[in-house]
C-alpha cells in the first residue's frame, strides 16, 4: 500500500449502544481491531418497548469515558499512540449523536489528535472493506432498525443511492409487529423464532411496489395489514401468532427476493465486465431466513457476497474507526466547527456537503 500504520479510535452513539474500538490498518494494508467494545442499553429501554432518545442519550454520557478508556486498555495503546479520533457525526437520534461527537472533539483536541467525523451509513458501507478487503464498486444491502436501502458503493465518499425505504425500515416492521403481538424485546429474534412455528400459508399479506422497478421499500401498509389481521383473530393463541408470524416473514422474503434481482440485474448491466459484488449488512442479516434467501440470490447471480460478522452488522464503533482510517489515509480531516445532523443521506451531493462541514 506505501502507508505506514494508522491506528484510529472509533466511537458509535447513533442509538442505543455506546461503542468505541480500535482499529489499525498496517502499512500492508491488513485491517486489525485491536478492541471493539459495545454497552447495550437493552434494560434502561426494556419496559417502555423501544428506545428513549433521551434515556440513551444520558447513558452515552454516564458510560462514554468508560468505554473509550476500557477500549483503550484493551487494546494496551494510549491517546499518543492514535493517529486519529473518529466518531458518528449523523445520521441518528440527536442527542445520542451529540455525546459522541462533542466527546470524539474534546479527545481530540486535548490530545492534539485529527477529528474525522463519520456518517453512520458510511461506517456499514465500507465495513466489508475491513473484514474482507471487498474491492470497489459493490452493492450494499443495508438493512437495520432504522435503515433499509441499496447503495452502490463506488469509492470512499462515492455513493449511489438505487432505493431506500419510503416509511419504516424492515428492523423497524420486525420490531412493531413483535410490540403489536406482546412477544417482547428486541422484536425481530422473537418474530423469527415464533415464524419457525407457524404456516406461512395462513394469511396473505400485501407486497407494496412489488409491481413497480424502481428499488424502493414500503413496509407501513403490510404492518397494518398485520395488525388488522391480529385484531381479527383475537383472542390470539399461540397457534395465531405463530401463523402471523410465519406469514409476515414469508411476505418479506418475497419482497427481498423481488428487490434484490432488480438490483442485482442493475449491477450486471452497468458493470458487465466482472460478476456482482453482494454486501449485505445490518442487524436484520442476522434473521436466518432473510439469510438464506439472500445467499441462494448471490449464487444464481454469481455474486460475491459479504456478510460482515453479526457484530459488525450492528451498531459498532469498529466500522466507524475503519470508515475513519480510510478518509484519514485519503488526506481529510474535520475542523472542531463540524456539526451533528439527525439526516444525513448516503450519496455523493450530501457527501461533498458534509466534506465541508456543513450542517444539512
Amino acid at each position: 500500500m506505501g502507508q505506514a500504520a494508522t491506528t484510529i479510535l472509533g466511537i458509535e452513539t447513533s442509538c442505543d449502544e455506546t461503542a468505541a474500538a480500535i482499529v489499525r490498518r498496517h502499512a500492508d494494508g491488513r485491517a486489525e481491531i485491536l478492541a471493539n467494545m459495545v454497552r447495550s442499553q437493552f434494560d434502561e429501554h426494556k419496559a417502555f418497548g423501544g428506545v428513549v432518545p433521551e434515556i440513551a442519550a444520558r447513558s452515552h454520557v454516564q458510560y462514554m469515558d468508560h468505554i473509550v478508556a476500557q477500549a483503550l486498555d484493551t487494546a494496551q495503546l494510549g491517546f499518543e499512540d492514535l493517529d486519529g479520533v473518529a466518531a458518528t457525526a449523523g445520521p441518528g437520534l440527536i442527542g445520542g449523536v451529540l455525546v459522541g461527537l462533542t466527546s470524539a472533539k474534546a479527545m481530540a483536541y486535548a490530545h492534539n489528535l485529527p477529528l474525522l467525523a463519520i456518517n453512520h451509513l458510511e461506517g456499514h458501507a465500507l465495513t466489508p472493506r475491513l473484514t474482507d478487503g471487498m474491492a470497489f464498486p459493490y452493492l450494499l444491502l443495508l438493512v437495520s432498525g432504522g435503515h433499509s436501502q441499496f447503495v452502490l458503493v463506488k469509492g470512499v465518499g462515492q455513493y449511489e443511492r438505487w432505493g431506500t425505504t419510503i416509511d419504516d425500515a424492515l428492523g423497524e416492521a420486525f420490531d412493531k409487529v413483535a410490540k403489536m403481538l406482546d412477544l417482547g424485546m428486541p422484536g425481530g429474534p422473537l418474530v423469527e423464532e415464533w415464524a419457525k412455528r407457524g404456516d406461512a400459508s395462513r394469511f396473505a399479506f400485501p407486497k407494496p411496489l412489488l409491481k413497480e422497478k424502481r428499488l424502493d421499500f414500503s413496509f407501513s401498509g403490510l404492518k397494518t395489514a398485520v395488525r388488522l389481521a391480529a385484531e381479527k383473530a383475537a383472542p390470539l393463541n399461540d397457534q395465531d401468532v405463530a401463523d402471523i408470524c410465519a406469514s409476515f416473514q414469508q411476505t418479506i422474503l418475497k419482497i427481498l427476493d423481488n428487490r434484490c434481482r432488480l438490483a442485482l440485474a442493475r449491477f450486471q448491466e452497468e458493470f458487465p465486465e466482472h460478476h456482482p459484488r453482494f454486501v449485505v449488512a445490518g442487524g436484520v442479516a442476522a434473521n436466518k431466513a432473510i439469510g438464506q434467501l439472500l445467499k441462494d440470490l448471490a449464487a444464481e447471480y454469481y455474486a460475491e457476497m459479504v456478510v460482515p460478522p453479526i457484530k459488525l452488522c450492528t451498531d459498532n464503533g469498529a466500522m466507524i474507526a475503519w470508515a475513519g482510517i480510510e478518509r484519514f489515509n485519503l488526506g481529510e480531516r474535520d475542523g472542531p466547527d463540524f456539526q451533528a445532523r439527525p439526516r444525513w443521506p448516503l450519496d455523493d451531493a450530501d457527501m461533498a456537503l458534509a466534506a465541508k462541514g456543513d450542517a444539512v
